[in-house]
């Protein structure tokens, strides 16, 4: 995937679709599933033997939007549908010779600030995102800020962007209590080829644990013998002296940042990435979590993609080791989001991609991930953020919290979609109780567009399918149109 270089173009971004949410007072939707034996652990309410879990009896969950945001969101959404126009627009963005050119970069950055900037992202400005986030803190939902950085090249840019994350959390702790939490990336913190050399190292002393690596932290385990092992073909150099001294010095970039969000109780969720460099991201992750996920609190999040074949071995051997060691562990759970480049690479390896060979098999590993999470959540020795757009998913997960007897406002326990989708999945499940956040990037518009590259290829599916929300869009808009005409409701 090709990245464009970042240059802050100031710009006052109009109001995201979810802050014209922040006075939904829709009917609460039927979300109590129906169980053969209703659970009758303390704390776990009754379930209804005549109720059933419905996340699409949705009522005006988007009664007090205006409605230009409805139409504006209601034309996104209906063009990211379109598949031809999706690719078109991709390469557009990432065309070389389109973003080199003064005039065609000043047109994409202004096409894009117009449309998907304005619907998947909170903003340039801190102002902005302070709005959005506590528009949503009103509405019963929360934030999960990610500063659109990645992909640091050197120490100066990973210098630049810790201080860009340290100012994020600072601006969590500024937000009302429990109302934001803060998402990162290892990439913009570490250069790339140190990643790659330390993953190389990583993988080969899963081959062979006789490999030693002086510098190795203790971890939870991150590999499995399923893991793609062959992107390490041969025995990697030992790191050099210099590259020794730059690892140090990520781990105490993680450690400042890890500090900040323990002195503020501010958890700190850390995504996946590619597999050419997950291994050494697992291994900064766990290493920080060992440090600083202390008793039953979790600060530091993992992430588990779960279109990986190894994804349910390795976290059950994750989650095994930390319980083992006393430890909580936190988990984000994804289905994931480099499927092209995952199936590229072993392509060009020659041997079968990493992913799942179909949707069904990733849905199918999503839930059953998602059951054992929630099982570890009910015993209290673990936290979960469960990242779904996915409709299905979302009864199965909130239907097995009920029957642990999982107490709704458990902080353990969070749900979570990216702003501008599955908005009716969100207020479903906040309207059931649960706990629910709304994953907001912000930054400049150039800086976010490889964040819009991803989202635009992950969720191909999801946006062209008939999507929950364009549905509850539609029957709002022509709910509005018969008042008009008709003058009632």
């Amino acid at each position: 995937m090709a990245y464009v270089a970042t240059r802050r173009i100031p710009s006052r971004v109009p109001k995201p679709l979810l802050r014209a949410l922040s006075s939904v007072t829709a009917p609460p939707l039927n979300l109590t599933p129906k169980l053969a034996e209703p659970s009758t652990r303390s704390g776990s309410p009754a379930a209804s033997s005549s109720s059933a879990l419905d996340l699409t009896d949705s009522g005006r969950l988007f009664a007090s939007a205006r409605t230009g945001t409805l139409v504006a969101a209601l034309a996104t959404l209906s063009a990211m549908a379109i598949e031809p126009l999706v690719d078109a627009g991709t390469a557009v963005m990432r065309s070389r010779a389109i973003m080199e050119s003064l005039l065609g970069r000043s047109v994409v950055i202004a096409a894009v600030r117009s449309t998907v900037y304005r619907h998947f992202c909170a903003g340039e400005s801190v102002e902005e995102v302070d709005r959005a986030v506590r528009d949503l803190s009103r509405s019963g939902l929360r934030a999960i800020l990610d500063y659109g950085m990645e992909d640091a090249e050197d120490a100066e840019a990973c210098a630049r962007n810790l201080a860009g994350f340290l100012r994020t959390v600072e601006m969590a702790s500024s937000m009302p209590p429990t109302s934001a939490t803060v998402c990162i990336k290892i990439t913009a913190l570490c250069p790339i080829s140190l990643l790659e050399r330390i993953s190389d190292l990583l993988r080969w002393n899963k081959k062979d644990p006789s490999f030693e690596l002086p510098w190795k932290a203790h971890s939870f385990p991150i590999l499995t013998d399923s893991s793609p092992i062959y992107l390490t073909p041969s025995i990697p150099e030992p790191l050099t002296q210099a590259e020794e001294l730059e690892l140090r010095s990520v781990h105490e970039n993680i450690a400042t940042l890890c500090e900040q969000c323990a002195k503020y109780n501010i958890p700190l969720l850390v995504d996946a990435e590619y597999a050419s460099v997950q291994p050494a991201i697992d291994y900064f992750t766990y290493s920080a979590a060992l440090k600083y996920n202390r008793g039953d609190c979790a600060v530091v999040y993992g992430t588990m993609q779960a279109y990986l074949k190894d994804s349910k071995e390795r976290l059950v051997n994750m989650v095994n080791a930390a319980e083992e060691q006393g430890f909580s562990i936190g988990l984000k759970l994804v289905r994931g989001a480099y499927l092209t480049r995952e199936t590229q690479l072993a392509s060009a390896f020659g041997v079968p991609s990493p992913i799942h060979g179909s949707i069904q098999e990733t849905h199918k590993c999503y839930n059953e991930c998602a059951s054992f999470l929630l099982e570890r959540v009910r015993q209290g020795s673990g936290a979960v953020v469960l990242a779904t757009h996915n409709v299905e998913s979302g009864r199965l997960a909130a239907a097995k919290a009920q029957e642990l007897g999982i107490v709704k406002t458990d902080q353990k326990l969070q749900f979570a979609q990216l702003m501008g989708m599955a908005d009716g999945l969100s207020l479903g499940l906040r309207n059931a109780g649960f706990q629910v956040s709304k994953y907001l990037p912000f930054g400049p518009v150039d800086q976010v567009i490889p964040y819009l590259l991803r989202r635009a290829e992950e969720n191909r599916g999801f946006l062209s399918s008939a999507a929950l929300d364009r549905q509850l869009l539609r029957k709002e808009l022509k709910r509005r149109l018969k008042t008009a005409v008709l003058g009632r409701d």
